[in-house]
């Protein structure tokens, strides 16, 4: 069993299912069973993956004193994770509004209130990563000023950067030039993801970059081997949402290899991992364990998957 910090936003999800994009107007629609809320956000369903996964996980974060962070204490005990590092020291819980077709396309919409103005407390931060051998630290503000410390203290950290369109890029640089393990997406790259790859590399010498690539799979480089390469996408299920898809091909990637070191296996089974959990509306919803991504993968090698 792997012990992993793992730092990030948590946030109460509302899920709107509608007929296609763009939308059309209508004073009112009933939707049934088309709304749906529940606790989620990047850090939550990272730390629910990985704990799902069999990893022991200190999850670290900041709610708000109000019934929202109630309920994300609620959803914590329930999926039996640790609720001793998150924080209730703002007035407000972060909330996101994700609105999705049959096709699987989704647009969000995130409220962080005053989160991005507060840091996470460094002693709490130090107290925590003393057990574990692997950080996951997201790219959220109040992680910024923990880099550093956790670098200093030598263990594996990886972050997952999501959307961005240069290798600079402001918000993110820090981030990646921290991260031994880097994962983005591929939605807003100006040029090909082997290319930006090299890139990110070139600048910044991380170990392992992953780049989702949505319905195309997955790319990996490794930068010892020079390794770089696309691992094609499988479908498991059919396509309900593709909401949170990212979280789960970075959270299983991580899981497989903290265990063994083998990028390239780690890819392979996050692939399958991924492609099972969009069969689900929320973003914290559709996540295998151990023993079931095994047994789906040997399934689908078995059918010449």
């Amino acid at each position: 069993m792997t012990e992993v910090l793992v730092s990030g936003l948590i946030n109460i999800e509302t899920t709107l299912k509608v007929d296609a994009f763009p939308l059309t107007y209508e004073p009112v629609r009933y939707p049934f069973f088309g709304i749906n809320s529940s606790v989620s956000g990047v850090g939550y369903n990272i730390a629910k993956a990985l704990t799902l996964l069999g990893d022991d996980v200190l999850f670290l974060s900041l709610i708000g004193e109000d019934l929202a962070g109630d309920q994300v204490r609620k959803s914590l005990t329930a999926d039996r994770i640790d609720d001793t590092m998150i924080l209730s020291v703002m007035p407000n819980t972060a909330q996101s509004v994700i609105i999705y077709n049959n096709d699987g396309k989704r647009q969000i919409h995130t409220d962080l209130k005053d989160i991005q103005d507060r840091a996470y407390p460094a002693e709490k931060f130090d107290e925590a990563l003393a057990q574990c051998s692997l950080a996951v630290l997201c790219n959220i503000n109040y992680n910024r000023h923990l880099l550093e410390r956790a670098k200093r203290a030598g263990v594996l950290l990886a972050t997952d950067v999501h959307t961005i369109s240069a290798s600079d890029d402001t918000y993110n640089s820090d981030f990646m030039a921290a991260a031994d393990i880097l994962f983005l997406s591929d939605e807003a790259l100006p040029c090909s993801p082997e290319e930006f790859a090299r890139r990110l590399q070139d600048r910044y010498g991380t170990a392992v970059i992953v780049i989702g690539l949505g319905a195309a799979g997955a790319l990996l480089a490794v930068k010892d081997d020079n390794f770089m390469a696309r691992i094609p996408a499988v479908q498991t299920r059919p396509i309900v949402n593709t909401i949170g898809a990212g979280d789960a091909l970075f959270s299983s990637f991580l899981h497989i290899f903290s265990e063994n070191r083998n990028p390239y296996e780690a890819v392979q089974k996050a692939v399958v991992f991924a492609s099972y959990k969009i069969g689900e509306a929320g973003a914290a919803k559709g996540f295998l364990s151990a023993p079931e991504l095994d047994l789906l993968v040997t399934s689908i090698k078995e059918n010449g998957g």
